[in-house]
C-alpha cells in the first residue's frame, strides 16, 4: 500500500483572536502551558504513522519556522519524508500575491505534491485542537474507493453558522454542503479534515476554486463525484474565538478533562526548551492547574494554565487565567480571567480584571465581549494599575502609554504607530491579498 502525505493548511490569520495572532500565526499560538495549536495536528500525523508532511504558512510564518525547525521533537527530521514548511513564492510569469484559500494554497505548491509517491493526500487545519487516529479514517475512504472523504462531527446549531454544514445519506454519501450557512440545515459539520485520492484532487483543484469547503466540495458533489463523510466522536475543539480558546484551556484543569494531555499512548509532542522543574514556595497555594516547567510561585494559583518559565511573587493571585511563557506577576498583583501573552510583566499591586463584566470593548467588539481581557506581548503593567474587563492592553505597552491609574471596562491601551511604521504598513496591505480561511470556523 502506498503512503499518505499530509499537507496542513497553516496559514490562517486568525483575526478573532484578537492581539493573541497578531505577531504570530493562529497555528502558533500557545495553548496548554507548554505546547502550540499546531502540535495537535503533528502528533496526530506521527501518531498515526504518517511521516511525510507538508506545512503550508503565509501569515507571519516566523513563529512557526522557529517552532517547527526541521522536525526533530515529533521525529520528523529525515532524509525521506520528514517535514517541510512551505510559503508563498513568485513564480515566473505570476503576478506575487498570496493564497486566496485553502484550496489555493494547495493548488500553487501542487509541483510538490505530485512529485510525492502518495496515492493519498491528508489535507489538514492546522489551526484546531484534536486527538484523532487517522488509521481508520484513511481505511475507510480505501474501503469506499472515495474521491474525497471528509471528517465531520455535530456541533451546537449556534456555532453551525461559522462552519461547514453538510447532509450524509444512510452510507454515508455527502450530498449537500454549505460553508458557513446563515440559517443552517443540520448540525453536522466539517472538521476542516480531508484525505483525497491524489488523482481526484488534482481533477478538482482549480483557480476558480479558491477554498475547499467553499467551492471544491460543492463542485465535486454537483459534479457526481464520491464524497463520503466520515463521523467523529473524539475530542475536537475550535478554538477561534477568545471565548473558546479561554474555555478549551480552562477546561484542561478539570478533574477528569475530556482532552489527555497525559496519555501515554497519544503523546503531543512539541519543541521545549530545557528550563529547571517548577518550583512551589513555602508561601505558594496552587489549587486545580497547570503549571509548566520553570515556573516559581510564591503567591496562590487558581483554575489557571501557566506556560514555562512563569514566576508568581509573594501574595499575587492569579485566578481563572492563562499566563504564556516568561510572564512576572509582582507581589500582591491579582489577575482574574485574563489572557496574558508572553514576558508580560505586572507591576507590585496591579489588577488585571478588575470589577463585574462590562460593556464590550470598544475597538473590537466582536472579540473581547465575555468579560476577558487580553495582554499583549512584552507589556509592562505600571505598579498600582486597576484595568477593568474586556479590555484590549497591546503589545510592547509601557507605563507612559496609560493614561490614568485606571482603565475601565471595554477601553483600550495600545502604543501609538509611528508614522513610518504605519506608512510601511499601508505599502505592505496594498501590495498583498488576505488569506482565505473555510472550513470548521478557523
Amino acid at each position: 500500500m502506498k503512503p499518505t502525505m499530509a499537507v496542513i493548511l497553516a496559514g490562517g490569520e486568525g483575526e478573532r483572536l484578537s492581539i493573541l495572532s497578531s505577531v504570530r500565526a493562529k497555528p502558533a499560538v500557545p495553548f496548554g502551558g507548554k505546547y502550540r495549536i499546531i502540535d495537535f495536528t503533528l502528533s496526530n500525523c506521527v501518531n498515526s504513522g504518517i511521516d511525510d508532511v507538508v506545512v503550508l504558512t503565509q501569515y507571519n510564518p516566523r513563529s512557526l519556522n522557529d517552532h517547527i525547525g526541521l522536525g526533530r521533537p515529533w521525529d520528523l527530521d529525515r532524509n525521506t519524508g520528514g517535514v517541510r514548511m512551505l510559503q508563498p513564492y513568485i513564480a515566473r510569469g505570476r503576478v506575487a500575491e498570496w493564497y486566496r484559500g485553502t484550496a489555493d494554497a494547495v493548488l500553487q505548491n501542487w509541483n510538490v505534491i505530485e512529485r510525492d509517491p502518495s496515492d493519498l493526500v491528508l489535507v489538514l487545519a492546522g489551526d484546531h485542537i484534536y486527538k484523532m487516529d487517522y488509521t481508520p479514517f484513511i481505511a475507510a475512504h480505501r474501503r469506499r474507493r472515495a474521491d474525497v472523504t471528509i471528517a465531520v462531527r455535530r456541533v451546537p446549531l449556534a456555532d453551525a453558522t461559522r462552519m461547514g454544514i453538510l447532509a450524509m445519506d444512510d452510507n454515508n454519501r455527502i450530498f449537500e454542503f454549505q460553508e458557513k450557512p446563515k440559517a443552517p440545515k443540520s448540525d453536522l459539520a466539517s472538521m476542516g479534515v480531508y484525505v483525497f485520492s491524489k488523482r481526484a484532487l488534482k481533477k478538482w483543484l482549480a483557480e476558480d476554486r479558491p477554498d475547499f469547503g467553499g467551492d471544491v466540495v460543492p463542485a465535486m458533489i454537483e459534479g457526481g463525484g464520491r464524497v463520503f463523510g466520515y463521523r467523529f466522536e473524539g475530542y475536537w475543539q475550535d478554538v477561534g474565538t477568545i471565548q473558546s480558546y479561554w474555555e478549551a484551556n480552562m477546561a484542561l484543569v478539570q478533574e477528569r478533562p475530556e482532552l489527555d494531555l497525559y496519555d501515554r499512548s497519544w503523546l503531543i509532542h512539541t519543541r521545549s526548551e530545557e528550563r529547571a522543574p517548577a518550583k512551589i514556595g513555602e508561601t505558594a497555594q496552587v489549587h486545580r492547574s497547570l503549571i509548566s516547567h520553570g515556573c516559581v510561585i510564591n503567591g496562590t494559583v487558581v483554575n489557571s494554565v501557566l506556560s514555562p518559565g512563569v514566576r508568581v511573587e509573594v501574595g499575587a493571585v492569579v485566578r481563572n487565567s492563562i499566563i504564556m511563557f516568561d510572564g512576572v506577576i509582582r507581589q500582591g498583583a491579582i489577575i482574574d480571567r485574563a489572557i496574558l501573552d508572553k514576558e508580560v510583566v505586572v507591576g507590585p499591586g496591579a489588577v488585571v480584571g478588575d470589577g463585574p463584566d462590562g460593556p464590550p470593548n470598544r475597538l473590537e467588539p466582536g472579540r473581547l465581549n465575555t468579560g476577558i481581557t487580553v495582554v499583549g506581548k512584552r507589556a509592562i503593567i505600571p505598579r498600582g494599575q486597576r484595568i477593568g474587563r474586556n479590555v484590549k492592553i497591546g503589545g510592547d505597552v509601557r507605563g507612559t502609554d496609560f493614561p490614568g491609574r485606571t482603565v475601565r471596562s471595554g477601553d483600550s491601551v495600545v502604543r501609538p504607530v509611528a508614522p513610518t511604521q504605519a506608512r510601511t504598513a499601508v505599502k505592505r496591505t496594498a501590495r498583498v491579498s488576505p488569506s482565505g480561511t473555510e472550513g470548521a470556523a478557523s
